[in-house]
């Protein structure tokens, strides 16, 4: 298999490349440029028509894409320290933190960089500068929910770090690239923060 990675600061393929550490596990990779446009080029295209990263190709040619999808294969091809829970009730409160980083904390966050960072300036398509801006306080709410969430627990969803860490981490780190920094009083949240950037695979 091969896994079609974009550096820091994209947030999808660093999600695989920390899942991965976590597990230990060694794979074959290709970098795509985004910034030299090689995701949109006919070679990549061929591999994901939508020409996003990451995506993972394996040996009878089948392809993944989306970040979550390619980490549950992973996870299926090798359960030992399993990161999406191991009791039903682990699993679902895995699953209902996935969601709601992905729609409440990642969406006003993608559409404050797409419509007001200057790199996306350069793309083609319209940007809407006051509508990225009004997604701020989503992105601070967002933020604040996950930092109540956290409760005494060490991890967003209990005692044990999943992959809802993994995509709050990666969430949050391409948030302050694009200028949202955590607030200072949300103490849980910047103490979560700290444990799991001191993990080896957050340097992945």
């Amino acid at each position: 298999m091969i896994f079609y990675d974009t550096p820091n600061p994209a947030p999808n393929p660093r999600r695989v490349r920390i899942f991965a550490a976590e597990k230990g596990i060694d794979l074959p990779s290709e970098t795509i440029s985004i910034v030299a446009g090689e995701h949109k080029a006919p070679a990549y295209l061929a591999i994901n028509p939508r020409g996003q990263t990451p995506a993972l190709k394996l040996d009878d040619g089948t392809v993944l894409t989306e970040s979550v999808a390619i980490c549950r294969y992973l996870e299926a091809l090798h359960p030992g320290t399993p990161l999406f829970g191991t009791t039903p009730a682990e699993i679902g409160v895995i699953e209902m933190w996935i969601r709601r980083i992905e729609l409440m904390v990642m969406e006003p966050i993608g559409k404050i960089w797409v419509h007001t960072h200057p790199f996306t300036a350069r793309l083609p398509t319209q940007r809407f500068p006051e509508y990225g801006e009004s997604n701020r306080a989503r992105a601070l709410d967002a933020f604040a929910m996950c930092d109540a969430g956290l409760g005494s627990s060490p991890w967003l969803a209990g005692d044990a770090f999943s992959m809802a860490d993994i995509l709050l981490l990666t969430t949050i780190d391409f948030a302050a690239f694009v200028g949202i920094p955590l607030p200072e009083d949300l103490a849980r949240l910047r103490a979560w923060h700290d444990r799991v950037s001191a993990r080896p695979s957050a340097k992945a």
